[in-house]
């Protein structure tokens, strides 16, 4: 039974298998289904064109192959048979390793430049530092082992093209990246926990944001020890592909799902946290500005964990897994990245506000030269001052006899004070719905 297909194939390509492989290295289950599936379709051996163009004819020999070969046998028959075919060979692992790249480079110089920034002017190093810090190291080794071990060893690839052994280890690597994944999600939460801390003083909002932090180092902890002894051996994980191997893994498909929705709602709440304290400020419009812009990009890193959701359709149940999973290794790699800015969002708007004072400073024009800001000790940020006023004390010689003299101290803070560190683009002190009645009785506040 195996000589007519020898024969098609032989007059179909002749010469080609000198530089691949021998037709007669087919595996006997898979000639066995190509016949069958040829003799019980419209095309004849003959036909090279319909051969390779008849769908059913295609679907049928390939769940025959499925279900009578090994996955290795069936993975050497589809590379044969796709080359006969002439199908194009698909390689996306250049993409992948030029937007790796970029956004790798791009978060670095952020995180540099908020370093730099602060220790220039000189404001204290904060632990939202120290964890976006900690985020960017973790995610080196998941950039090395993109340039090095997932796109050599096959990502972007069909899985049939990729010869076994760097399959094995693109799994492998695969594995460690996963790992790795959820290790900075976690890490990345915790920056911005650390620093709505340092922002928001109300005993209230900083029991909230300490009850998430301990939630989100939960959550990482969870999810990374899970992803870790997902497989029993852990080794089965990487070498179940193949189908020679015994062991037993949880659902990774469930497991990547729950990840990714506990992460969006978590997300979710970590956005709501400052709003429910900003939304009763009155802040300058430009002000407003750069904190829209911060949360805005905020909103931009949920949009992007949403989008990746998608990629996780067919993750770990796909049988082209080199080729499917590229979608989600780029998604989780921009959403890390694109975290890591949003984090850093404060101290690039305070380098707009040094280059740009004009445009993106918070000066304040008064005509009467000051203006109240929203503090118990009635802070004053003085830009100009009218000069047609007098600077001098009242004397109380100068007071009618049934007149009432009213004297009142002022702390005097120049405007650029609040451009020193990011912390002070939103000063909350004493914020809470008192304070805010009380300031939208008096007037507009200026920050």
């Amino acid at each position: 039974m195996r000589l007519p297909i020898l024969l098609f194939l032989l007059a179909c390509v002749p010469g080609l298998w000198a530089q691949s492989a021998s037709i007669a290295e087919l595996p006997t289950c898979a000639l066995l289904c190509l016949e069958t599936a040829i003799g019980n379709s419209i095309c004849s051996a003959a036909n090279q064109t319909c051969v390779c163009t008849n769908v059913p004819l295609q679907e049928s020999a390939t769940t025959c192959i499925a279900g009578q070969c090994t996955v290795k046998e069936a993975l050497f028959t589809k590379n044969v048979t796709q080359t006969i075919c002439g199908a194009p060979v698909r390689d996306k692992g250049g993409i992948y390793k030029a937007i790796s790249n970029s956004f790798g480079s791009i978060s670095g110089g952020v995180i540099i430049f908020r370093l730099v920034s602060k220790y220039i002017s000189n404001a204290e190093f904060g632990l939202d530092d120290y964890f976006v810090v900690i985020t960017l190291v973790s995610g080196i080794p998941s950039s090395i082992l993109t340039v090095r071990a997932t796109i050599p060893n096959g990502l972007g690839k069909d899985i049939w093209t990729v010869p076994f052994n760097q399959i094995t280890a693109f799994v492998h690597a695969f594995y460690a990246m996963e790992v790795l994944y959820f290790l900075q999600v976690a890490l990345l939460k915790l920056s911005l926990l650390f620093f709505y801390l340092r922002v928001f003083p109300g005993p209230k909002i900083r029991r909230f944001i300490w009850g998430t932090i301990i939630f989100d180092i939960l959550f990482g902890l969870v999810f990374i020890l899970t992803g870790i002894f997902q497989c029993r051996p852990i080794s089965y994980y990487w070498n179940s592909w193949d189908g020679e191997h015994e062991g037993k893994c949880v659902d990774i498909n469930a497991l990547a799902w729950a990840n990714a929705g506990i992460s969006i709602l978590l997300d979710a709440w970590m956005l709501g946290l400052p709003m429910s304290q900003v939304i009763y400020l009155n802040l300058h419009w430009k002000k407003k500005v750069g904190v829209a812009l911060m949360f805005i990009v905020g909103t931009f890193v949920t949009v992007v964990s949403i989008l990746r959701l998608q990629s996780l359709l067919h993750f770990a149940k796909s049988t082209n897994p080199t080729w499917d999973n590229v979608p989600v290794s780029q998604w989780s790699t921009v959403e890390i990245n694109v975290g890591i800015i949003c984090v850093c969002m404060p101290s690039i708007r305070l380098l707009l506000v040094r280059l740009f004072p004009k445009v993106f400073g918070t000066t304040m024009h008064s005509t009467h030269g000051y203006h109240r800001s929203n503090s118990h000790n009635q802070s004053l940020a003085i830009t100009s001052l009218n000069t047609s006023q007098s600077s001098k004390p009242s004397k109380l010689s100068e007071v009618p006899e049934n007149g009432i003299q009213f004297s009142q101290s002022y702390d005097v803070h120049y405007g650029k004070r609040w451009d020193n560190d990011e912390t002070n683009l939103v000063p909350l002190e004493n914020l809470n719905a008192k304070s805010m009645k009380s300031s939208n009785r008096l007037g507009k506040t200026e920050v």
